[in-house]
């Protein structure tokens, strides 16, 4: 499939609707501050909006709801005949469709797949529009403390990448020829989100996806650092002191499949940073 990269003046007929086709047989993944910022606007719990709300234990929207004149079921949050309960608050995803947003050598493109841009067909209302550029649009979608948010989990994801890399060059995992943490390193690249989400230790995924924040709910890069900062102290407090080759080895793996299991939220390609970083560790002295 083609993709089109879109600069920032150019020119489309672009809207949002409480009520477009961005509601139903989609898929939303989202970062942990937005499922706070969601379960803030639906006046609940995090843990209940977690469970009413979403799949994957928060990992991305769910969308069983009742379905459109084409088959396509809403999303949960989606009230028929009204449109989104929580507009407001949406994600960013939901901000930025039809359009995709992707960060390539640090520079921000903005895409969209094929050569015919989306919702021509879908909502009839978007032809009767003006054009406006795609800054514009973005500006008008309120994008930016969302994006803003989804890149400084870019930078807690690579965060969680180091320390799986610490745990298997930086101790004696490095020395003893071992190959299992490699092994499974691999396995994940072929996995499910699914499967990977089963390797996570409850403990662990209960900080990354409901950390104990207070704080900063309307201000999601303080919010992030200090999620960071949270992950960063467990990590510490578990595994400063490990020493058996074998626990240092499972810590790796655990790791890297929470960074994994982040990384599917914010949009990354799971599959193309395990091989990434492997190839990576290969270098610097891991055995696979």
């Amino acid at each position: 499939m083609k993709i089109t990269t879109l600069n920032i003046n150019d020119e489309l007929p672009l809207t949002c609707s409480r009520k477009g086709t961005c509601c139903h047989g989609n898929q939303v993944f989202l970062n942990p501050w937005e499922i706070v910022s969601l379960a803030n606007k639906k006046n609940c719990s995090v843990t209940e909006f977690i469970d009413n709300y979403t799949d994957l234990k928060g990992l991305k929207l769910r969308f069983d709801g009742v379905k459109n004149q084409i088959g396509k079921a809403a999303c949960n949050l989606y009230i028929d005949d009204f449109g989104c309960s929580v507009h407001k608050g949406r994600p960013l995803a939901c901000r930025l469709f039809p359009i995709g947003r992707q960060i390539q050598q640090n520079k921000i493109q903005y895409i969209y797949q094929g050569t015919e841009f989306p919702c021509l067909n879908g909502c009839s209302e978007v032809l009767e529009l003006p054009k406006i550029t795609v800054n514009d649009y973005l500006s008008g979608q309120e994008t930016d403390l969302y994006e803003q948010a989804q890149d400084e989990y870019l930078e807690v994801m690579q965060n969680l990448a180091d320390i799986a890399f610490s745990l298997l060059l930086d101790t004696k995992l490095a020395d003893s020829n071992e190959h299992e943490t490699l092994i499974e390193w691999r396995k994940m690249s072929n996995e499910s989100i699914e499967q990977i989400l089963n390797r996570i230790d409850s403990e662990w995924l209960k900080l990354l996806i409901t950390p104990s924040i207070n704080e900063f709910l309307y201000e999601p890069i303080e919010f992030t650092r200090k999620h960071n900062e949270l992950l960063q102290s467990k990590a510490q407090e578990q595994f400063g002191m490990l020493d058996c080759l074998f626990e240092l080895s499972k810590a790796s793996i655990q790791i890297m499949a929470l960074t994994l299991f982040l990384a599917k939220g914010i949009g990354a390609d799971p599959t193309t940073l395990i091989e990434f970083w492997i190839e990576t560790a290969k270098k610097h002295g891991a055995k696979e």
